[in-house]
C-alpha cells in the first residue's frame, strides 16, 4: 500500500541480495535462522521509516493519508514493534556489536523525518541514506554470517572498552559497499535536485541548496565511483573479474545521467536515478552470483 511504499524497498532489498551474492561466491555458508530475522527486522524498520515519514509529510503539505491519523499512527507503532523485537533477538543470540549498529540505524530511520531538526531537511541526507542502506546493512550481514573475530572484536568491562578493527576485511567491505552506497545516495540526491525550489519554501536546505549546480556533478561522479571500485576490487583479488562485466552497464546509465543533466523534474527524469539503481546493482547481484559457480573468490 502506498502509506509504507513497499514498492520502493528495492534500496534494502538489493543491498541484502548483494550481500548473499558475495558470501555464496566467497563459499561462506549462510545463517539461515540469522539472516532471515535479519531480513525481516530490516524490511519492516524499512516500512516504518517511510510510514513516519508519510505520516509528517501530511501534516506539512496537502496530501491526504489512506486513513485517519490514530490509525496510521498505530500502523507505525506496530511495525517499529515488531522490528525492534526481531533486531533484540538478533542482538541477543550474536553480541553487543549488531546491537550498537542496528540500534544506530533505528535512531536514524526515526530522526530521518521526525525531530526539531530531521535529517531530511538538512544537507546530510544522502550521506545518511547511502550510508544505512548502502553500508550498515552489507556490514551487519557479513557480520552475522563470517566467523567471530573477521571484521572487528569488541571487548569491554567496566573500566576498558577495547575496539580491534581487521583493515583489509574492513576496506573489502566498504569497497563492496560502494556500489548499494552511491546509487542509495543518487536518489535521494536526484529527489532533492528536483525537489530545490519546493524545498527552499518550506525552509528545507538540502545539499543541493548549498552546493548549487556542483549537485550534478556530484550525481555523476557517484555512479563513476560504484565503476571504480569494483576495478579495484577485481585488481587486487576481492572480486572475480566476471565483476568487471558491470562496466558496460555504463553506457546505459550514462544515457540516463545525460537526460538528468538535461532536465531535472520529478514527473520525467528522476526516474533516471531508479533506472540506474536498478541497472548497477541487479547486475552487480548478479555477476558476483555468477562467479561463485564459475571459481570461488578469495575472501
Amino acid at each position: 500500500m502506498s502509506y509504507v511504499e513497499i514498492k520502493t524497498k528495492i534500496t534494502s532489498v538489493f543491498a541484502f541480495l548483494m550481500t548473499l551474492a558475495y558470501l555464496f561466491s566467497i563459499g561462506r555458508s549462510i545463517n539461515l535462522d540469522k539472516t532471515l530475522i535479519f531480513f525481516a527486522a530490516m524490511f519492516l524498520f524499512d516500512l516504518t521509516t517511510t510510514a513516519i515519514n508519510n505520516y509528517v509529510d501530511t501534516k506539512t503539505n496537502d496530501q491526504v493519508l489512506q486513513f485517519g491519523r490514530k490509525t496510521a499512527f498505530a500502523i507505525i507503532i506496530m511495525l517499529f514493534t515488531l522490528s525492534a523485537a526481531l533486531g533484540l533477538y538478533l542482538a541477543y543470540i550474536t553480541d553487543v556489536v549488531v546491537l550498537i549498529l542496528g540500534g544506530l540505524c533505528f535512531l536514524c530511520g526515526v530522526f530521518y523525518t521526525y525531530g526539531p531538526i530531521p535529517i531530511s531537511r538538512q544537507p546530510l541526507g544522502e550521506l545518511f541514506s547511502g550510508l544505512f542502506y548502502g553500508v550498515l546493512i552489507p556490514f551487519l550481514i557479513l557480520y552475522i554470517n563470517m566467523p567471530e573475530g573477521t571484521y572487528l572484536t569488541l571487548g569491554y568491562s567496566t573500566e576498558v572498552i577495547k575496539l580491534s578493527v581487521n583493515i583489509r576485511p574492513v576496506i573489502t567491505v566498504l569497497l563492496l559497499s560502494a556500489a548499494p552506497f552511491c546509487t542509495t545516495a543518487n536518489i535521494m540526491l536526484a529527489n532533492n535536485i528536483c525537489d530545490l525550489e519546493k524545498d527552499i519554501a518550506v525552509r528545507r536546505h538540502t545539499l543541493p541548496y548549498y552546493i548549487g549546480r556542483k549537485a550534478l556533478y556530484l550525481f555523476a561522479a557517484l555512479y563513476y565511483l560504484v565503476y571504480l571500485s569494483v576495478v579495484v576490487m577485481v585488481v587486487f583479488g576481492m572480486l572475480s573479474p566476471v565483476s568487471l562485466l558491470l562496466l558496460v552497464t555504463l553506457i546505459p546509465v550514462q544515457k540516463n545521467i545525460n537526460l538528468f543533466f538535461k532536465k531535472q523534474e520529478k514527473a520525467t527524469t528522476f526516474i533516471t536515478s531508479i533506472k540506474n539503481y536498478v541497472i548497477i546493482m541487479a547486475t552487480d547481484c548478479l555477476l558476483i552470483f555468477i562467479s561463485g559457480f564459475l571459481g570461488r573468490t578469495p575472501n
